[in-house]
């Protein structure tokens, strides 16, 4: 008796899905494509003409790599998923415009139990649309169909991306000085970290998704849902016109929260004081902490708490920086400022100090008052 034939479908790989999910991306992909990018869709590298570097007096290029963590349940369970796309750009771009870098170009990489084409062409679709935002280019990709290993609906997206900052343009911790004064950009919502304590929350309580919910004038997952405010653009915008003179640093505020990333930009000696009921919060992080009973510790070492980046400017250069953000749309507003470190009272453990995170050797943040709600 002859063996069963195994074929590669069998096996739970459909390599004819995985061609029409290109076909159906392929134009939004292109869509992100200027002078700058080499040949089209489906190559085996995606390639990029540096020819522009050549002006620059010493180019330093800039890498991130991100995923978007658990809020792909989410984008699941709701069967939506277009918009995840701004939250892997959000977490990978966002971070190379800390120091300054202007994000070139992206890719991408998509893990599924089985490729729906378009399925994984919404994925794409809304990766091209935020590389669009940031005005970086989608040179390449990949989706891998792991049979076996995730469930036929389950996937897991990730990301990298490249940029470049001329060297004397560099934002860092070493241009923030005493009595520079914090910014705050506003968050879109909770963008795409601290997922898996919000899902526990909201597991705890019992509440699907499909619940409307009267003070997020929404469904609840619709909020959980909202895609990562994109910052790449108006921040680089910021930093144009305030110049290295005025604007010194920025903090990307993700996993850890709001001080944990502020004291990573900061260099040490430096402490930033940032008063919790500076702003209120948006809705959706109050409502967290009540349906859990979170402690406030636990929440703002997880969540942005509707803060997503942070600039960090000269004093005299305030207003303009306001003034700019304003010009952009881009909620905006004064944070706290910058300090030496006392001894006496900056000490390790002290309620609210936050200081050596991330393995960063840096400056601290020391965080007072109460939020509001």
């Amino acid at each position: 008796m002859s063996a069963p034939q195994v074929t590669y479908a069998a096996a739970g790989v459909d390599t004819e899905a995985g061609d029409k999910a290109v076909e159906l991306m392929k134009d939004a992909v292109r869509a992100t494509h200027g002078p700058q990018v080499l040949g089209g869709v489906g190559g085996f590298a995606g390639l990029y003409d540096a020819g522009a570097l050549l002006a620059y007096r010493k180019p330093l290029l800039a890498t991130s790599t991100d995923g978007v963590g658990t809020k792909v349940a989410i984008a699941q369970a709701l069967d939506i998923h277009d918009t995840i796309g701004f939250d892997l750009v959000g977490m990978v771009v966002d971070d190379i415009v800390v120091v300054g870098a202007t994000p070139l170009f992206m890719t991408d990489y998509i893990a599924c139990g089985r490729v729906v084409p378009e399925r994984i062409a919404g994925i794409v679709r809304g990766i091209a649309a935020a590389c669009s935002v940031a005005g970086t280019a989608l040179v390449g990709g990949e989706t891998a169909e792991h049979p076996g290993l995730l469930g036929p609906d389950e996937y897991d997206v990730a990301g990298a991306a490249t940029g470049v900052v001329e060297a004397d343009r560099l934002l860092g911790p070493e241009r923030v000085r005493a009595g520079d004064v914090l910014l705050a950009l506003g968050s879109s919502g909770l963008h795409s970290n601290g997922y898996s304590l919000v899902r526990k929350v909201v597991s705890v309580a019992g509440w699907s998704l499909e619940r409307h919910v009267d003070e997020l004038g929404r469904t609840l997952g619709e909020e959980l849902l909202e895609p990562t405010r994109v910052y790449a653009s108006d921040c680089l915008a910021l930093a144009e016109r305030a110049g290295v003179a005025g604007l010194h640093a920025f903090s990307h505020v993700t996993g850890g929260g709001l001080a944990s990333n502020v004291a990573r930009v900061l260099p040490p000696g430096l402490v930033a004081e940032i008063d919790r009921g500076g702003w209120t919060l948006p809705p959706v992080f109050g409502l967290v902490q009540a349906l859990g009973q979170v402690p406030w510790t636990d929440l703002e070492g997880t969540l942005n708490l509707g803060i997503g980046m942070v600039a960090i400017v000269a004093p005299e250069a305030v207003g303009g920086v306001l003034a700019h953000a304003a010009e952009l749309a881009l909620p905006a507003w004064e944070l706290g400022v910058v300090r030496p470190a006392d001894p006496d009272r900056d000490v390790a453990g002290a309620p609210g100090f936050v200081a050596g995170t991330k393995g960063v050797d840096g400056g601290a943040v020391q965080l007072s008052g109460s939020y509001r709600v």
